[in-house]
């Protein structure tokens, strides 16, 4: 299957550039999982569309000030690193995207915001590639991130990141800190959302998957077989795992809350759908043939053409029903990507 099956047509202006004025006040399209059948909503009448005894699955990964700006000691240049994972036991060693990566080479040294200052490694995996792996004399803990580092907005939002970002580019229940970039289909959810569905008798629960820009980076490979993901780590708590093999026996809808979740699901179950607690990390990438085990439901965002989200999308329906359905959210204004609009899959 080739990369470029997954394109559409779409206008700039339908790129949201910011979050709705109120939170979860957005549109919601309903997309029939099998038949295609396109209908629209608003936000509010998600309880509405959803049974009574369904499991739905949240990621509550908070998002990093990871984006953190460097002036290169050598040249007084400035030079922008996207913190994505710790490398090291002692924190010291982080790996990070950069921009311009080519003029970034090993011994390099750069002076972060605090005057601290970090130096490039040796790692042979990053050659050719736009990641870089630096070091520093301390443990980079969440504190140096509040100083040195931005909320990760990203490339496709034209502007720089503000005081309005930090709390609408986090979901209302984000807890455990490690994402580079928002699970975004969670911050159309306020308290009184997640109150109306727990009173329809809909029951909630929280699983960990830390967002890395692999989930986000295009897709090179003509042929989609031939991409490969970055790992990302994530974590079922023993009581979840109990609360979604249950609604499994039972059989009973498990509807995940973004690609995020589903990717955590999928990645933790055995081939009968029943999920292992613990920590791992994935590199799962689905696409069409991909055959789901837990996920019987999906809610999401409008995704960017191309990329490995609206593959996994086209997997769970069809390649035909998510472009047909992107093409009516395009004729009807939807807004897309993360501060965009949503939609649920059933």
């Amino acid at each position: 299957m080739q990369t470029k099956d997954f394109y559409f047509d779409l206008p700039q202006e339908l790129i949201a550039q910011k979050p709705s004025g109120v939170r979860g006040d957005d549109k919601l399209m309903e997309l029939g999982r099998i038949t295609g059948e396109v209908t629209h909503h608003k936000m509010a009448d998600l309880p509405d569309l959803i049974e009574s005894g369904t499991l739905m699955i949240f990621n509550n990964s908070k998002v990093r000030r990871s984006r953190c700006y460097a002036i290169k000691e050598s040249s007084g240049r400035e030079t922008e690193f996207m913190f994505l994972n710790q490398m090291s036991v002692d924190g010291t060693t982080w790996n990070t995207m950069v921009r311009g990566a080519k003029k970034v080479k090993v011994g390099g040294t750069y002076r972060f915001k605090d005057g601290s200052v970090g130096t490039i490694l040796e790692n042979p995996e990053n050659e050719g590639t736009e990641f870089r792996t630096i070091q520093f004399p301390f443990r980079v803990e969440e504190k140096w991130f509040e100083v040195n580092g931005h909320i990760p907005l990203p490339p496709y939002i034209k502007r720089e990141d503000d005081d309005t970002d930090s709390e609408r580019y986090q979901t209302i229940y984000a807890k455990e800190t490690g994402s580079s970039a928002c699970p975004t289909a969670g911050l159309h959810f306020t308290e009184p959302m997640l109150e109306r569905l727990k009173n329809k008798g809909i029951d909630l629960a929280w699983v960990t998957l830390h967002v890395g820009l692999g989930t986000f980076l295009p897709v090179r490979a003509e042929n989609i077989e031939e991409h490969k993901m970055h790992e990302e780590a994530y974590s079922i708590s023993e009581e979840v795992a109990e609360k979604i093999n249950k609604a499994k026996k039972e059989g009973r809808p498990i509807l995940a809350v973004g690609t995020t979740s589903v990717r955590t699901l999928e990645s933790a179950a055995d081939e009968n759908g029943f999920v292992k607690a613990g920590s791992s990390s994935t590199h799962i990438f689905m696409y069409p043939g991909y055959k789901f085990k837990v996920v019987d439901q999906m809610f999401t965002n409008f995704h960017t053409p191309e990329s490995t989200l609206i593959m996994l999308v086209s997997a769970f329906s069809s390649r035909e029903n998510i472009l047909n359905a992107y093409k009516i959210a395009v004729g009807n204004k939807y807004r897309f990507f993360s501060y965009g609009d949503a939609m649920l899959i059933k």
